[in-house]
C-alpha cells in the first residue's frame, strides 16, 4: 500500500486524496501532501525504534493523521491495529497488550486521558502521540508529543539518512502485515486477525472488478477505521482505485457533509440504514395527507421498479415513465435528504439486514447491496450483483473465491484473501483456518441457486417444535424493523418470547406529538402508552412470521443495550452470553408468561462507586391480542405486505 501512495503521488501530485472538513470548510490533502507527510511520520516513528514487524496502534475519530500514521507504520514494514474511539480500560488494555504496541498515536484528549488511567498497566507503551492538541496545552508529560512535533523530529532524523525511507519501502514485501484488526468479539474480548497487504489489495481488486470504481468517485469516511469494513472500502479501495476521501467535521454534521459531497459508493453497517429508514419513516407519519398520498404512490411504482430491475429486467416504456415522475416528485428528494442522491451502489455488511429494509431502498432508488464476510477473509467474500439482487441472500462469490457448505451446514471459505493468523494465538487460528485453506465462518447456511443464505452463527441456529429451523436475528430484523425499536433480542423455541428498547428520537418524537411528558428514557420507555405502541408493532411484526415462531411475550427494557456494558460490541451485534447471564431474571420470567417481573439494577459511575435500585417490568402477551381499531395502520410504502 505505500508502493501504490507512491505511485499516486507520481502520477497525480495534485489530485485530492483526503480532504476533511474544520469550521465548516473543506481542508483538501493533495497525494504529493499525503506522501510528504507519511514519509515525515515515518521518519518519526523510525526515531521512536519502530521497526519492521512491530505493530503501532491508532485511537481516535478518522481524520487523515489516522490514515497518514496507518501508512506511515507500513512504510517501515510495521502494522497498525485500530482501537475503537468509544472502547473503555479493560478493551484497551487488551488490545495494547496482545498487540505489544510500543508506540500509540491518540486523537484527543480525551483518548490520552483513556491512555493515562491505565499507563501502570502498560509499561511497554514508550510514547503516546496525539494529532488534536486541544485541551493538552498544559500536559508536560513527555509519554506524550504533539503529532506534528513528531513530525518535525521525523524531518531532523532523515537528515541524515537520505534514501533510507525509500529502501525501506522497497524491503516489504505483499506479504508482510499491514493491518491487524479486532474480531467482533460477540463471545469474548476481541481477537486480533492479521491481515497482509496482499489479504487487502486482492480483496481490493475483486471487489472492484465486480463494481468498479475510479479516480473520480467520491466516498464519505466515517465509521470506525478500526472496522474491517472502512479498511476495506477507505483505505483498500481507496489506494487501489485512487478515489478521494472525505472526512466529516463531526457526528453533528454528518449528514449534511454527506449531502454536500455527494458520495457514489457507501459502506454502512445494518444500524445506519435502520436509522435511515426510521427517520423516513416517522418524517412522512408526520406529514400532511398530501404528502403522505404522494409519496405513497410513488413508492409504490418504485417498488414495482425495484423488483424488475434485481431481476435483471426493464420497466418498459410506460412503468418507466411513471418512474420519472416518481422519482422527480417524491424520490430523489428523499434521497437527498438521506445524502445518497449520487450514490451508484451502497453496501451492507457486518450483521444481518432485513428483507423489508432492503426493499424500502431500492424501492426509493438506492441500489443497496448485501456482502458477506468476516474479519478473517478482509471483511467480503460474498456480494450481490446490482442485476441479482435478492432480499433474503447475501449473494454469490467474488471472483476468485470458493465457498461450500459442509456437512454440518457451516459456511466455509477460500481465497487469497483468508488472514494470516491471530497475534498471539496459534491454537485459535488452527480452529479457523484448515490444512487446506479453508476458512470455518462459524456461520450456518445454504445455497439456492448459487446465492447464500446465512441462517445465523451455527450456534444459534434454533428448531421450533414442528421442525422449522429458525434464527433469533431473522425475528430480531421483522421487530427492528419498526421506526420505534432500536434493539430487539429474541429467546426461546417452544414459545418465542422478545426483550425490546426503544429508539429514544423517534419515540420521542411519537411522545411529543401524542403531548406524552417524561423526564428520562427510562421514564419513557416505561409509559402504559409507549408500551401500546410497542404492543401493536410487535403484533405487525407477527403477521409475516410463521405460526411456529410469532413472538408470544415481550418487554421493554429499561436502559439502551450499551457497548461500555458489554451487551452489544463496537460494531452493533448482541453479545448474547452477555445478555442471557445479565438479565437470566427477566428471560425467565418471559419464558414463564408471567405478567410482572422485578429485577434489581446495578448503576455504577465513573469514580467507581455503584449504586441499586430494584426496578419491575410489565411483560406483554400477543396471543389472542387485537390492537384498538383507531391505532394508526403502518402504509404499503413501509414494506409490510
Amino acid at each position: 500500500m505505500p508502493r501504490l501512495l507512491a505511485e499516486r503521488a507520481a502520477d497525480r501530485p495534485q489530485g485530492i486524496a483526503l480532504q476533511e472538513k474544520l469550521y465548516g470548510i473543506w481542508q483538501p490533502i493533495t497525494w504529493a501532501e499525503y506522501a510528504e507527510r507519511v514519509r515525515d511520520i515515518a521518519h518519526g516513528m523510525a526515531s521512536l525504534g519502530v521497526r519492521r514487524g512491530e505493530i503501532v496502534a491508532v485511537i481516535g475519530d478518522n481524520r487523515p493523521e489516522w490514515l497518514i500514521s496507518e501508512l506511515a507504520a507500513q512504510s517501515l514494514g510495521a502494522a497498525v491495529v485500530g482501537i475503537y474511539p468509544t472502547s473503555l480500560d479493560e478493551e484497551i488494555v487488551h488490545i495494547l497488550e496482545l498487540s505489544k504496541a510500543r508506540v500509540v498515536i491518540a486523537e484527543d484528549q480525551e483518548q490520552v486521558d483513556k491512555l493515562l488511567k491505565v499507563r501502570p498497566l502498560l509499561p511497554h507503551v514508550e510514547q503516546v502521540a496525539y494529532y488534536d492538541p486541544h485541551g493538552l496545552e498544559e500536559y508536560a508529560d513527555e509519554w506524550l508529543a504533539d503529532f506534528e512535533d513528531l513530525a518535525a523530529r521525523g524531518r531532523e532524523w532523515a537528515t541524515d539518512r537520505p534514501g533510507w525511507f525509500e529502501q525501506e519501502v522497497a524491503l516489504g514485501t505483499a506479504h508482510d502485515v499491514a493491518v491487524v484488526c479486532t474480531t467482533s468479539g460477540t463471545t469474548s474480548l476481541p481477537k486480533l486477525g492479521q491481515l497482509t497487504h496482499h489479504n487487502l489489495l486482492s480483496m481490493a481488486e475483486h471487489l472492484t472488478s465486480v463494481d468498479p470504481l475510479g479516480p473520480k468517485d467520491r466516498f464519505v469516511s466515517f465509521l470506525p477505521l478500526a472496522w474491517i469494513g472502512e479498511q476495506m472500502m477507505a483505505v483498500a479501495c481507496g489506494l487501489l482505485r485512487g478515489f478521494t476521501l472525505s472526512f466529516p467535521e463531526d457526528s453533528a454534521t454528518q449528514r449534511s457533509d454527506m449531502r454536500e459531497i455527494g458520495p457514489n459508493v457507501m459502506f454502512s453497517p445494518p444500524r445506519i440504514w435502520e436509522s435511515m429508514l426510521s427517520e423516513v419513516q416517522v418524517r412522512i407519519d408526520e406529514a400532511g395527507w398530501l404528502k403522505r398520498r404522494v409519496f405513497g404512490m410513488a413508492y409504490s411504482v418504485g417498488d414495482k421498479v425495484a423488483a424488475r430491475r434485481v431481476n435483471g429486467k426493464g420497466a418498459g416504456p410506460l412503468l418507466g415513465l411513471l418512474a420519472l415522475l416518481a422519482d422527480w416528485v417524491a424520490l430523489r428528494p428523499v434521497r437527498d435528504q438521506l445524502g445518497l442522491a449520487r450514490v451508484k451502489r451502497c453496501y451492507t455488511g457486518g450483521a444481518p439486514l432485513g428483507p423489508d429494509v432492503f426493499r424500502f431502498f431500492h424501492a426509493i432508488g438506492v441500489n443497496l447491496k448485501q456482502i458477506y464476510g468476516q474479519t478473517e477473509i478482509c471483511g467480503i467474500a460474498v456480494l450481490h450483483h446490482s442485476n441479482d439482487v435478492r432480499f433474503h441472500t447475501v449473494g454469490v462469490p467474488l471472483p476468485e473465491t470458493e465457498m461450500r457448505i459442509a456437512d454440518d451446514g457451516e459456511i466455509l471459505l477460500r481465497s487469497s484473501s483468508v488472514f494470516s493468523g491471530y497475534v498471539g494465538n496459534e491454537e485459535a487460528t488452527a480452529e479457523t483456518v484448515d490444512a487446506d485453506g479453508w476458512l470455518h465462518t462459524g456461520d450456518a447456511g445454504y445455497l439456492e441457486d448459487g446465492h447464500l443464505v446465512v441462517i445465523d452463527r451455527a450456534k444459534d441456529v434454533l428448531t421450533a417444535p414442528d421442525g422449522t429451523r429458525f434464527s433469533s436475528a431473522f425475528i430480531e430484523n421483522k421487530l427492528k424493523f419498526s421506526p420505534y425499536v432500536e434493539e430487539a433480542v429474541a429467546f426461546g423455541t417452544t414459545d418465542i418470547t422478545a426483550m425490546v428498547t426503544i429508539d429514544p428520537a423517534t419515540v420521542g418524537s411519537w411522545a411529543e406529538h401524542e403531548r406524552i411528558g417524561y423526564t428520562t428514557y427510562t421514564d419513557l420507555a416505561g409509559n402504559d402508552r409507549v408500551a401500546e405502541l410497542l404492543k401493536q408493532e410487535v403484533h405487525r411484526a407477527n403477521a409475516e412470521l410463521p405460526d411456529s415462531i410469532k413472538v408470544k411475550h415481550f418487554l421493554v427494557l429499561f436502559k439502551q443495550l450499551d457497548p461500555d456494558d458489554d451487551e452489544i460490541t463496537r460494531t452493533r451485534k448482541v453479545r448474547r452470553s452477555v445478555i442471557n447471564e445479565r438479565y437470566a431474571e427477566l428471560i425467565e420470567a418471559l419464558d414463564r408468561g408471567d405478567d410482572r417481573v422485578a429485577m434489581t439494577n446495578t448503576v455504577s459511575y465513573q469514580d467507581g462507586t455503584s449504586t441499586k435500585r430494584a426496578i419491575t417490568l410489565d411483560i406483554h402477551h400477543l396471543e389472542g391480542y387485537v390492537p384498538p381499531q383507531h391505532s394508526k395502520q403502518r402504509p404499503v410504502w413501509s414494506g409490510r405486505r
